[in-house]
């Protein structure tokens, strides 16, 4: 370890050499490399965390470039975990980067956050903090949670030291139409990087033993008048009994939704086995989009769900694949003899493996 590339971290005295050894032998998982990620990945990197594991499937797109500064122009097109991986090697090359470009999920989340001491939630949905939360409390590992919504933000750790866990402030996945959508209400590209270095400070405090670490506290923060509050919530006992993985995560309405990968859509769609709703905006279906599909907007659904053809099975798709969980909830109420299969992943899954079908 270099000693001096850390100096001016090791001359404060409540975190010295004792701190700077704690952070090199520590171990740190990420899931996602977005706006949130970004910022914590480059702090903790050059701080000097030991071992960083990165968890994403997306690839960089032009829209990311405003907010994740760690891609560049070049970058669009390609895998950010290994655009991630470059970056922060050349930053600092001591740390040990381990790559996992895929969806956390049930069959692979126990496994992934088994090797590390500590879980960063750099996600942008529910159903994945969901299931980081309940992998947490099962393999007792404290996870960082960081949230955005329009101008505002919110950072809290869950499952520290036995404390209060994420289902002790969200005792309930919420439903589709009660969660908001970056892609439809946008995000300022400064926000998620304040966000992501309070993330990277508490993950630090976490494993040195500084500070007062945020749990059982929810920080609010309000970038617009640059206030910030704290919301103290208490310890449910009931929420750290977990002992297994649920056997999926979703909108708890939409517990039974069928859903599918990207990677067969496009194939199906061709053979004319199956129908294929985009629910995107129409500026980002004339962009992009799958020869065949019917581009309904979400805003429109409700009055043009009758173009729909319910003679097959139908997929629907937008960006990332929440709008479209919102879609199907509604349709469901209106045909609920009809098979709707949600596409997990969107478009954003069906571009990174282009080139398969």
């Amino acid at each position: 370890m270099n000693i001096e590339r850390y100096t001016r971290q090791t001359a404060l005295s409540e975190f010295g050499t004792e701190g700077q050894v704690k952070l090199r032998n520590a171990k740190v998982l990420v899931v996602g490399a977005g706006g949130l990620g970004v910022p914590v990945l480059s702090y903790l990197n050059a701080m000097g965390i030991g071992v960083l594991g990165i968890v994403d499937a997306d690839v960089v797109s032009v829209s990311n470039l405003h907010r994740q500064v760690l891609y560049t122009e070049d970058s669009v097109g390609k895998k950010k975990v290994e655009v991630a991986k470059a970056q922060l090697q050349r930053q600092n090359s001591e740390t040990q980067i381990i790559l996992y470009p895929t969806f956390l999920t049930t069959s692979n989340a126990l496994d992934i956050i088994g090797g590390y001491d500590i879980v960063v939630d750099a996600t942008d949905n529910f159903p994945t903090r969901y299931l980081i939360n309940d992998a947490c409390v099962i393999q007792k590992k404290p996870f960082v949670y960081g949230a955005l919504h329009g101008f505002e933000g919110q950072v809290s750790v869950f499952n520290f030291q036995n404390g209060p866990t994420y289902r002790c402030l969200f005792p309930t996945m919420p439903k589709p139409d009660e969660v908001p959508d970056c892609n439809e209400n946008g995000v300022l590209g400064i926000l998620p990087g304040i966000i992501g270095n309070f993330q990277a400070l508490e993950t630090v405090k976490a494993i040195c033993g500084l500070g007062e670490v945020l749990s059982g506290t929810l920080l609010l923060y309000n970038g617009l008048s640059q206030e910030q509050q704290k919301m103290r919530f208490p310890k449910l006992a009931e929420n750290l009994i977990i002992d297994r993985l649920a056997d999926g995560y979703d909108f708890d309405c939409v517990s039974s939704m069928p859903s599918t990968s990207g990677l067969p859509i496009r194939k199906m769609l061709i053979d004319g086995r199956i129908a294929v709703v985009d629910v995107r905006t129409k500026a980002e279906f004339d962009k992009e989009h799958l020869q065949g599909a019917k581009n309904i907007p979400l805003d429109e659904l409700e009055r043009r769900h009758g173009e729909i053809d319910r003679s097959k099975p139908v997929h629907v798709l937008c960006q990332v694949g929440i709008r479209s969980q919102k879609a199907i909830y509604l349709l469901q109420q209106k045909y609920p003899s009809t098979q709707f299969i949600n596409v997990d992943g969107g478009m954003n899954l069906i571009d990174t493996y282009a080139n398969t079908y």
